[in-house]
């Protein structure tokens, strides 16, 4: 059966060299349309049923974070519904992932994808819930929706608690984890009757934005929207052309206020889950500083895969930093505002060999980010 290549789907992206044998396949990691980031893939291999594979991809080394293939292990799926980790290795220059196929149809990604479909159902899944209200902010670069879900009933007192997702759109990981979140601060399936979820919404009001870069999804980008800017350098001064996306964003924080901010990542090459506070950042007070440090204690104590001993170093992104999202949440708002890093690659601290870090496991970190909050709220009051 001849070997064929595709990724004109949803999140679809790879360029194929050759693909004349099914052992000597060899493709290129395709660049961000009009920008120069280059790492996800999503792809699909057909005709190779019980087929030795070697897939090689040549420019590895060349992408926009080659330390993110060291200790790597591609992710597979034949019904894109299970999803598993295949052997992967990387000499410094080429990738090659090299497996025999059970079926004659698999995909390919970098990460587990989260489909626009699933997305979609998400958003009308959850505004199914008396709890919820669906919010139409405007429209990305493509014209496509920016939707925010209210959870919880806005009134005086309560606190505005704004959790964003997929700002780099390959991230996919953070729109598994928002997914988490809401099933448990929803009460959806085993989180029926969870007292943690009532309390929450007692003193609170959550605004969530599921995928703030819908666009950069379905082109299957990893960071940049449909015309190329990184959403998360556009927060200083958004512009509705360039970036209506953190326009839309901003603006609506503006109107509700802002009490805690978390935005949503996954990083490359470190294999841990930590956060990204406002360490080196000049205008973070002593007093937002412990209050970081202390919520980190809590998330510890309430998440075996949360740590806090790796991580970025302190100013990292020195004079960019309140371009960034939670940088200038913090800056204009003086509340607690952090960036959640996850893996592509595994927890090295307790690692899967099966599929490494995964969508189930962001959605479990989701859910359990909300007792930390919660015990956040408990201390902010005493």
């Amino acid at each position: 059966m001849t070997v064929h290549i595709s990724s004109k789907f949803d999140s679809g992206a790879i360029e194929v060299v050759s693909a004349e044998r099914a052992d000597d396949i060899h493709v290129r990691i395709a660049r961000d349309g009009a920008a120069e980031f280059a790492q996800w893939f999503h792809f699909r291999v057909q005709g190779v049923a019980g087929v030795p594979c070697r897939i090689v991809f040549d420019n590895a080394g060349q992408t926009s974070y080659p330390r993110g293939w060291e200790n790597y292990r591609a992710v597979a799926s034949y019904d894109r519904v299970t999803w598993f980790r295949v052997p992967t290795s990387y000499d410094g220059q080429v990738m090659t992932v090299a497996f025999t196929p059970a079926h004659d149809s698999v995909y390919l990604a970098y990460f587990e994808p989260y489909p626009d479909e699933r997305h979609l159902a998400l958003l009308g899944t959850a505004q199914n819930s008396p709890l919820v209200r669906s919010h139409s902010m405007g429209q990305t670069v493509d014209g496509r929706d920016m939707t925010l879900l209210t959870v919880g009933e806005p009134r005086a007192g309560k606190r505005h608690i704004w959790v964003i997702a997929r700002q780099h759109p390959g991230e996919t990981m953070a729109e598994w984890f928002v997914e988490g979140m809401l099933r448990r601060l929803l009460g959806a399936g085993d989180w029926a009757g969870d007292p943690l979820a009532a309390a929450l919404l007692d003193e609170a009001v959550f605004f969530v934005v599921p995928n703030m870069n819908p666009d950069g999804s379905a082109r299957g980008h990893l960071r940049t929207h449909a015309a190329g800017a990184n959403l998360n350098r556009e927060w200083l001064t958004p512009d509705l052309a360039r970036s209506p996306e953190v326009h839309h964003v901003r603006a609506a924080i503006e109107a509700t206020g802002c009490d805690m901010f978390f935005d949503i990542h996954g990083d490359e090459a470190l294999p841990y889950v930590f956060l990204a506070g406002n360490e080196g950042v000049e205008s973070a007070t002593p007093a937002l500083l412990a209050r970081e440090k202390a919520f980190g204690e809590r998330f510890k104590a309430v998440s075996l895969d949360f740590q806090d001993k790796f991580g970025y170093p302190p100013g990292k992104h020195g004079p960019e930093s309140l371009k960034l999202a939670s940088k200038w949440v913090a800056h204009r708002f003086g509340c607690l505002s952090l960036t959640l890093e996850m893996p592509f690659k595994d927890n090295a601290n307790r690692p899967d060999p099966q599929v490494g870090w995964s969508g189930a496991r962001s959605a479990a970190l989701g859910a359990s980010m909300l007792a930390a909050i919660w015990a956040q709220m408990q201390a902010d009051q005493r």
